[in-house]
């Protein structure tokens, strides 16, 4: 798939965070997208400022109940799923029925209108890493049964699928694993560590770390994934592709550094150690690279961009009030 001319592409999950990003780069270079969301974990308000555009069409539905999309498509980016933990730990059975008949029936979509099929996976199917950085070629460290395992799980499912469809219909099919990434647009009540530390931060709360503080992520800004996303939609070779930014940090110093930017005077708790969390995460990008991609937003520029716009959406004071 080229960029070349205007394309109609469908997005599932489509006001979600990072689905609505997608949505809105899309609509910038001129093609014309229909967003498919139930809104059980996204929001309306993500893509409220689209309305009324000829380019742009919502449609409020359940994906792992079918998708009806009519006339021509381009391409299928399959973002529909809970993504964060209070998300996927409310919904678990619809977590698991999106990473199944919701792939499914996207993937359908794709084939019976011969478009090019994208699939949202997750630095998640790596489990708890036995190594670190994570290549694409580790096949991971998963409990199935465990309270992440309803996300984990269907997404490995979901990949399990996607390849299906390409090996046996020969679709075109690509697959990015997307490592933690942050912007505006996260649900406030999230679940995530960014999300958390931030509104906690801006009240004057606690942050409340979950177990010794040493367990490391690496985050993306959200500009640089969707630029990824698409770079591997229209270079990709349909194998799997980590998009997310080298470099740990561990969470005790990710809380630290949220405390400093925002002004905060908000002091560090610790709690007990959530069931199977991942202790080290950081993805190996050289098949991305090899795409022409790489991030380019530096973690202090892209949390002071992101604290900005909860704190707007807060109505908190500013550092300086």
């Amino acid at each position: 798939m080229t960029s070349d001319q205007s394309q109609h592409i469908v997005i599932t999950g489509g006001a979600g965070f990072v689905g609505s990003h997608l949505v809105d780069a899309f609509l910038a270079r001129g093609d014309r997208v229909t967003a498919v969301d139930n809104l059980i974990t996204g929001s309306y308000e993500n893509v409220r400022h689209l309305e009324g555009r000829a380019d742009f069409a919502f449609i409020d539905r359940d994906v792992s109940d079918g998708i009806g999309v009519t006339g021509d498509v381009d391409a299928v980016l399959h973002f529909a799923s809970p993504a964060s933990p209070i998300g996927y730990l409310t919904y678990p059975i619809q977590t698991l029925k999106v990473g199944a008949m919701g792939t499914h029936n996207a993937l359908g979509l794709a084939r019976a209108k011969g478009a090019t099929f994208l699939m949202a996976s997750t630095s998640e199917v790596y489990g708890d890493p036995a190594i670190t950085p994570q290549p694409e070629s580790y096949w991971g460290n998963v409990n199935p049964i465990g309270p992440r395992g309803v996300y984990d799980e269907a997404k490995r499912y979901a990949e399990a699928m996607t390849m299906a469809y390409r090996n046996v219909h020969g679709l075109n099919t690509q697959i990015v694993r997307i490592f933690n990434t942050y912007g505006p647009r996260m649900a406030i009540e999230d679940g995530r560590a960014l999300p958390a530390f931030v509104c906690a931060a801006l009240r004057g709360e606690p942050l409340r770390i979950f177990g010794n503080g040493e367990v490391t992520r690496s985050f993306c800004y959200v500009s640089d994934t969707v630029r990824g996303i698409i770079a591997l939609l229209e270079k990709g070779d349909g194998m799997p592709v980590n998009v997310g930014a080298p470099g740990e940090i561990t969470i005790l110093e990710f809380a630290k550094l949220i405390v400093e930017i925002s002004g905060s005077d908000s002091e560090i708790v610790f709690e007990d150690a959530m069931v199977d969390d991942p202790q080290r995460r950081e993805p190996v990008i050289d098949k991305a690279r090899a795409l022409g991609w790489q991030p380019e937003v530096v973690l202090r520029d892209g949390l002071a961009k992101t604290i900005a716009w909860f704190r707007e959406r807060l109505g908190a004071p500013s550092a300086a009030s």
